[in-house]
Formats: C-alpha cells, sequence, structure tokens
C-alpha cells in the first residue's frame, strides 16, 4: 500500500467515525415543554382543583442513566381580559409536582410527562366572562444537573 492509499483510507476511516456521531449528543438535554391549552372554570366555582398536564422532551446522549429527583413548576399570570382575581406578573408556586418516569436510561429520550396541581374561581352567574394566560416555567433537578425550562405556550383559565 502507497503513502497515498494509506492516507486516503485513514481519512475514509474518520469520516466513517464522524458520520456516526453526527446528530447525537454527549450530553442530557431538556426541551419543548408544553401545557395544556386551556381549562374552563364553572360559574359559581369556589378554589375548584384540577390538574395541569404538561410534557417535556428528554434526551440523554451519555452513557449513564440520568435519575430525576424533583420537578417543580411555577405559573406566571402573563395576560388577563375582564375581572380577574390576581394581577398581571402574579406566580404561583406549585412546587414539586407528580412527573414520570424518573430516569432516562443512556442514549435514550423520553416524554416527561407532568401533573401540576392548580385550581380556579368561576364568576359569579350573571358577570362577564374573563381568562388568564399563564406561563408554566419548569425546574428540573436531575442527576445531570438543574434545568429551567419555559412552556412553549400558556395555559389559559377561562370563567365560562
Amino acid at each position: 500500500m502507497d503513502v497515498r492509499s494509506r492516507y486516503i483510507a485513514a481519512a475514509a476511516c474518520v469520516l466513517l467515525l464522524a458520520g456516526c456521531s453526527i446528530g447525537s449528543s454527549s450530553t442530557f438535554s431538556l426541551n419543548n415543554a408544553t401545557v395544556d391549552q386551556g381549562y374552563t372554570c364553572p360559574v359559581g366555582a369556589k378554589a375548584l382543583q384540577y390538574e395541569l398536564h404538561g410534557t417535556i422532551d428528554a434526551h440523554n446522549g451519555t452513557s449513564n442513566t440520568v435519575t430525576i429527583s424533583a420537578v417543580t413548576a411555577t405559573m406566571t399570570l402573563a395576560a388577563v381580559k375582564g375581572g380577574w382575581l390576581q394581577k398581571v406578573g402574579d406566580k404561583f408556586d406549585a412546587g414539586n409536582v407528580n412527573y414520570a418516569p424518573t430516569s432516562i436510561g443512556p442514549g435514550s429520550s423520553a416524554t416527561i410527562d407532568v401533573a401540576i396541581p392548580s385550581a380556579c374561581t368561576g364568576r359569579a352567574a350573571g358577570s362577564p366572562a374573563a381568562w388568564g394566560d399563564y406561563a408554566v416555567t419548569f425546574a428540573i433537578t436531575s442527576s445531570a444537573g438543574r434545568f429551567k425550562l419555559d412552556s412553549q405556550n400558556k395555559h389559559r383559565i377561562v370563567t365560562a
């Protein structure tokens, strides 16, 4: 084998190895957080409990299982129309929320399902309907570090 052939063979090996790693990350990442679009609170309801659902896409590009030890959620009132009990900018800290799965294997991707406890108070009969849009921020604690992620959409509570 001449020198030129050796260089070509070496270059082919480098390209092959690079091609195998393109698109795969060697880190743990979270993205694409979303929440339920909305909830309609019945007329006359007072502190009616309901569950807001969210999802977060996770990718574990590491060679170790990543364990998720906590997920918290904060809802911030971003916009209102009509009479609303809170003002824009007010925050509701839902604290630790239920989530699954609790771990993501090496080289795997998963969707983390989140259940956030929430509540609403409906309008009085004869009052005009109103709504509030809430931005949701997730804080995730894992064996790969701490992450903060905003939902790509807002959750609207409507007083029907």
